[in-house]
């Protein structure tokens, strides 16, 4: 077990720590070596390597004692809420994002608040960020409070640190628009997501609660209660 645990947090510890460093003090020299889209190819190819050795070595783990009672109604009622809200600010992430890479991103900034960007200006980021935090709720166990912790951490630290690049980048056009969105998310700001958000978020999480009963023989979300 100890063995087991201590490669899976090696793996977690390679994960975030190359996403950080590709991302930031490494991005610029690769891009200058291998250009722009042979950048994009060694990302992508070190996240998926990176994240295959986590899920690897996580499965490689009995699932051990949870540090509490993760399977109470009131824990996978609230679970289950967070990630219904985490699906529909990833749905809602996709729709005008200015954080994404796109020639467009800079006037996407200047334009009025819309969308799940009432709630937070980095709605992917925290609907991963809620992911985690959903699934450590109900299964408390050492293994995955490694990998949601990962999850979780990069997420967050990782969107901290995007503003502060978008800020080299975009200058004025990312400065206004964090005047006028929030780091920290304002579940308020939810009713005013928009219906499509909301439709799309509704039906990823329906597909993705109902995949783990034939994953891992467990239901989830609204199929723990009608399935």
């Amino acid at each position: 077990m100890e063995q087991g645990l201590a490669n899976l947090v090696a793996a977690a510890v390679a994960f975030v720590g190359t996403h950080f460093a590709l991302s930031h003090p490494l991005r610029a020299p690769l891009v200058r070596i291998v250009g722009a889209v042979g950048f994009q190819i060694v990302y992508s190819l070190v996240a998926f390597a990176t994240l295959g050795w986590m899920v690897l070595a996580y499965r490689a783990i009995g699932p051990g004692a949870g540090l509490w009672d993760g399977y109470g109604a009131a824990t996978w009622t609230l679970s289950s809420l967070l990630t219904l809200i985490a699906a529909v600010l990833f749905v809602g992430s996709l729709l005008g994002n200015p954080a994404l890479p796109a020639p467009g991103a800079a006037a996407l900034a200047e334009k009025p608040v819309h969308g799940v960007f009432h709630v937070t200006r980095h709605p992917m980021m925290w609907g991963f960020a809620l992911w985690a935090a959903s699934h450590a709720l109900v299964s408390p166990t050492p293994r995955s409070l490694v990998l949601t912790g990962a999850v979780g951490f990069l997420a967050l630290v990782g969107s901290h640190l995007q503003d502060r690049k978008k800020e080299a980048l975009m200058g004025a056009a990312w400065a206004g628009w964090e005047v006028k969105t929030s780091y920290w998310p304002k579940l308020g700001g939810l009713a005013k997501a928009g219906l499509v958000p909301w439709l799309g978020g509704l039906v990823l999480w329906l597909i993705a609660t109902w995949a783990h009963i034939p994953g891992n023989g467990m239901a989830a979300g609204l199929w723990r209660w009608v399935g």
